[in-house]
């Protein structure tokens, strides 16, 4: 951790935990070097879903392309927090009055997710023009993946035998702009994966292109970009990835790639901040009982691992009885919630580690507070905190 979140961890109440602690210089940074890293024609779109906290939207906005959103909730938040940035509106199951709002915002993109969408959106035109993407399931072989959106049986996108039909629909419909292809099959992998799979894809659309006689100016990879949990320092390659697509779009001088990734931008600047409420043990094992838990940091349960973080000591201590400790040996870190589910960290070594102490989670900044269920049990929601302190000089930094 930098050192002055450290301090700033150090310096809240308990009253004043849990809490969520952005780092937005950091995600400055980060999302600057993305950016950096990609060639010129390939679009950087964030993906919303991954956190939507209007301060960090505020901070990409000046270094992405545009923001991908998945409901009609998320589109009027990011159309109220970015008025100016182009969106991009994808996901299964648009209702009608979606893809109203849609039309209305404009959306730059809409993202065709099957035959019967394209029929409700036609229906809703009127004199309106709109720019789409057809989303496919590209029948590729992927191997083991973190999360399997397609290559295989899904519900998200076209099946290719149907691609046919739509590209009629669109065809016989001058409203409707086919601007190229979507497919997001994955996550999960690193810059070699997600480059052999971008390869694979842009062959397969532009061959798809020339039997069909269509102008394809856009391919959509989607997101996807490996985070690494268990190893929080090893980042996604997103300098070779840029010089792999560099490489990947000469010769196809009409071409742009379009990539959506979410977590991987915005998950490292993120901190959820606790304290140790009790220590105990139970058939011969150590648990430390958390403020808050999987309702406030659902990410652990969801993915089934654990979640990083630093032990931060908090030396005062002014009750009458004896400290609850654990030190040198293995350690469940758990939350408040009346289930065995609520389980943060499960049998790390966590050094010495006392009632009072803070706990620091990591790699909180993306499909985390966004994807909990805050009511249940009905704890206080955390606070929220926004740190954009100025750069410190170097060699600083713990």
């Amino acid at each position: 951790m930098r050192q002055q979140l450290l301090q700033y961890v150090a310096e809240q109440a308990a009253e004043d935990l849990p809490a969520y602690v952005y780092d937005l210089r950091d995600l400055r940074e980060h999302a600057a070097a993305i950016r950096a890293a990609l060639p010129e024609r390939v679009q950087l779109f964030y993906a919303a879903k991954a956190n939507s906290d209007p301060r960090l939207l505020d901070v990409l906005r000046d270094h992405v392309d545009g923001f991908e959103v998945a409901s009609g909730g998320e589109l009027h938040h990011v159309l109220t927090t970015c008025p100016d940035a182009p969106i991009a509106f994808g996901g299964p199951g648009k209702t009608p009055a979606e893809l109203e709002q849609a039309l209305q915002a404009p959306v730059d993109r809409l993202h065709i997710e099957s035959e019967q969408e394209l029929h409700q959106l036609t229906s809703l035109l009127a004199e309106r023009t709109v720019d789409v993407l057809l989303r496919v399931n590209l029948p590729i072989a992927l191997g083991p993946v973190a999360l399997a959106m397609g290559g295989r049986p899904s519900p998200f996108g076209l099946d290719p035998g149907h691609l046919d039909r739509c590209l009629a629909l669109i065809a016989d419909d001058p409203r409707l702009r086919l601007r190229g292809i979507h497919v997001h099959l994955a996550s999960g992998l690193d810059a070699a994966a997600h480059l052999d799979l971008a390869g694979q894809v842009v062959t397969w659309a532009r061959e798809w292109a020339d039997r069909h006689g269509v102008e394809l100016t856009e391919v959509n990879l989607g997101g996807g970009m490996e985070v690494d949990y268990a190893d929080p320092g090893r980042r996604f390659d997103w300098a070779a990835f840029g010089a792999g697509l560099r490489r990947l779009l000469e010769g196809r001088p009409g071409l742009t790639l379009r990539v959506e990734p979410g977590r991987s931008v915005s998950v490292y600047c993120g901190w959820y901040v606790t304290e140790v409420l009790d220590i105990k043990r139970s058939h011969g094992r150590a648990f430390a009982v958390l403020r808050g838990g999987t309702h406030h940091l659902r990410t652990p349960a969801t993915k089934q691992h654990n979640q990083p973080f630093t032990t931060i000591p908090v030396d005062i201590w002014d009750r009458p009885w004896k400290r609850p400790e654990v030190e040198d040996e293995l350690v469940t870190l758990v939350g408040q919630l009346c289930t065995p589910k609520d389980v943060l960290a499960s049998n790390v070594r966590a050094g010495r580690l006392r009632v009072g102490d803070r706990i620091a989670f990591s790699l909180a900044g993306a499909y985390a507070w966004n994807i909990s269920h805050h009511e249940f049990l009905m704890h206080p929601a955390p606070r929220f905190h926004h740190l954009d302190h100025a750069p410190v000089p170097a060699g600083s930094l713990p």
